[in-house]
């Protein structure tokens, strides 16, 4: 079944045709894409992305289907602490979109399966057969083109930069949320109001279900202020019936508060975050706090159109065991890929300076190559994945200097509808994982096909 699910992968995408005029970009949240004016003059599969069932066009569906094939291979995972692994994700993600004047419903199956993962598959790499998304809502036009719409069901999330609240969207399952949400758009200011609780993935088929043990509600803001720039400023509010951090369980009761800054001027653009949370967890108060950067300067009219970021990022970590204060920062649900493409921790406890340059070699084909240093935050602290586990406790050491990271992207848009890719990483141990157990060179290599119509 999986190897006829690939090669159907393979053969629909070699029929991916060049971009229709008028069609809007393709993105990973589905949901966002507007087809309400395409007109695909040529007929064919394009058609299926605005199908009119009135004579008015007040009623109209739009299809859609992504199917992705993923390789990660690893040697010497977690810097030797986990044998070499190596596997095959393959998900398919068909969608209906069916609008009926301010009405709509959203629907979007997911077959997810994980093939050869070390220790078993997590929510991360299998679902079998289930709902990804599923929602409706309902869109009241308010004057001069401002607009509240009401939405609830199973969706998936991203805020902002997705450093907080992501879809998950580069592992093999995303993570979905059940809930209510109201955006209110009056101009250039977006109101986003949600009470979501997150989805449990489990591995066989319509078992996924949303319960009380994680939940969030926010206010999330965006003021697009004009020439470039835009702020967002927004609480998040994060229950979890069963945290843990170290070896305490108990549960944790954490608000952020946060600030964005991100826009573009000229060959300048910046995305700035400043989060701080507050809360307790287990009887211990929360201090926590991080700082995230990201500024690129671009020269478009240079051979190659090379763009040179810099991206600079602090994550508090644990103060002391003692102290009755937990200041580990807590990334709630992040993007899949936080430090890069293969990267093995995530952004908690983490003081990191990561260079990169990204080139655009012609004929739809980019490189990226980008270097990074990672130190711990605190002492008393130890290194976290981008789930929030703990891949390294502090030990005795008192070295800060985690390990170096560097990687090499190649990205072909082959068509609008398919993609591939190819990522080379390794991860070189620093003092602090040479005084605190094995620490050798975690080596990692991704290959992708995927086709997205």
């Amino acid at each position: 079944m999986i190897g006829r699910l690939a090669l159907g992968i393979v053969l629909s995408a070699l029929a991916a045709r060049a971009q229709a005029e008028g069609a809007p970009e393709r993105t990973n949240l589905r949901y966002d894409e507007d087809w309400a004016g395409f007109d695909a003059a040529d007929g064919g599969m394009d058609r299926l992305k605005n199908l009119r069932l009135d004579s008015a066009g007040a009623v109209r569906v739009t299809l859609g289907l992504e199917a992705r094939a993923r390789h990660e291979g690893y040697a010497n995972p977690l810097w030797g602490d986990a044998p070499d692994d190596g596997y095959l994700w393959l998900r398919a993600l068909p969608l209906v979109d069916l609008h009926a004047g301010p009405a709509r419903v959203f629907v979007q199956p997911i077959i997810g399966y994980a093939r050869g993962v070390d220790g078993g598959s997590g929510p991360a790499d299998q679902t079998g057969v289930d709902l990804a998304q599923g929602f409706a809502d309902l869109r009241v036009p308010l004057p001069e083109g401002r607009s509240v719409t009401l939405r609830a069901g199973r969706e998936l999330v991203a805020l902002g930069s997705e450093r907080l609240v992501g879809t998950r969207y580069g592992p093999n399952i995303p993570q979905p949320f059940d809930g209510v949400r109201a955006i209110a758009e009056f101009g250039g200011l977006r109101v986003d109001l949600m009470d979501l609780r997150a989805v449990e993935i489990r591995p066989g088929n319509f078992d996924d279900r949303a319960t009380d043990r994680r939940r969030l509600r926010a206010v999330y803001t965006t003021l697009n202020a004009g020439s470039g720039m835009a702020v967002d400023a927004y609480w998040i509010g994060y229950r979890n019936q069963a945290a843990r951090f170290g070896d305490v369980i108990g549960r944790e009761r954490r608000d952020t508060f946060g600030l964005r800054l991100f826009g573009h001027r000229g060959r300048i653009a910046w995305n700035w975050e400043t989060m701080i949370q507050r809360g307790d967890f287990a009887g211990q108060r929360i201090r926590a706090w991080s700082q995230a950067t990201e500024t690129a300067i671009s020269f478009p009219e240079a051979r190659f159109r090379p763009r040179i970021r810099l991206r600079a990022n602090y994550a508090s970590g644990d103060r002391s065991p003692d102290d009755r204060t937990l200041g580990t920062f807590n990334a709630l649900f992040p993007k899949g890929r936080y430090f890069g493409e293969l990267t093995p921790i995530g952004p908690r406890n983490i003081l990191n300076v990561q260079p990169s340059l990204d080139l655009d070699l012609g004929r739809k084909v980019t490189m990226e190559l980008s270097a990074g240093a990672f130190w711990r935050a605190s002492r008393h602290d130890g290194v976290y994945d981008v789930p929030g586990q703990i891949i390294r406790p502090a030990g005795k050491s008192r070295a800060r200097h985690i390990g170096n990271l560097f990687e090499l992207g190649l990205d072909w848009q082959a068509s609008p509808e398919l993609s591939f890719s190819a990522s080379l990483a390794v991860f070189s141990a620093g003092q602090f994982l040479r005084q605190t157990g094995k620490a050798l060179p975690t080596r990692m290599i991704g290959l992708e096909a995927a086709y997205k119509f």
